[in-house]
């Protein structure tokens, strides 16, 4: 068993390490949010805790995340079960997102990916579908950033071969999303 401080030390190694992306990660969230509040949709998926990442990220815009402001538009393609299940079961679960996607993305919306892998089939059919729909793709990912890094337009990798760390990661990355919504929104 790994001691709290052990995880701690990890987490704050792993943060410290993000510095060296700080410009990647600023220019991320604001195309995120430029394109957003410019009338485009953000999609987001995830498989396991990276697809509670995704529905994370979708909610704080239809809801809110600090202050109250219009509903901004985001589908998160791991929230229809029964869209999911359908496809799985008639397309393959590699599918499952590319085929949402294709049916309801438009050129010039955005699809963010969450996978700590990079590997991830349904992640890189889902990533296949953004460039054949002329969607702009961001994939936050971990480790070296597996096949998904050279599919997605722009790619934030978190230096770490922990899941519980880049899925923590890829969480203060949503949440700097989301701030740079705030900040735009009152201006």
């Amino acid at each position: 068993m790994t001691s709290f401080r052990d995880q701690l030390d990890e987490a704050l190694a792993v943060l410290h390490a993000l510095e060296a992306q700080v410009k990647t990660i600023e220019q991320i969230t604001a195309l995120v949010a430029a394109t957003v509040l410019d009338g485009q949709t953000l999609f987001t998926c995830g498989n396991g805790g990276s697809a509670t990442d995704a529905l994370h990220l979708a909610e704080e815009l239809l809801g809110r995340y600090r202050s109250n402001r219009r509903p901004l538009p985001a589908v998160c393609l791991n929230a229809d079960v029964g869209a999911m299940t359908c496809i799985a079961n008639d397309f393959g679960f590699e599918q499952i997102f590319a085929r949402q996607l294709i049916a309801l993305a438009h050129p010039g919306d955005i699809l963010v990916c969450f996978s700590t892998s990079g590997n991830s089939p349904n992640i890189l059919a889902a990533l296949h579908a953004a460039q054949e729909r002329q969607v702009i793709s961001i994939a936050l990912l971990g480790n070296t950033g597996g096949a998904a890094r050279a599919l997605a337009t722009h790619t934030l990798v978190v230096p770490s071969t922990n899941s519980a760390r880049i899925q923590e990661t890829h969480t203060l990355l949503l949440h700097a999303m989301c701030e740079e919504f705030e900040f735009r929104t009152k201006q």
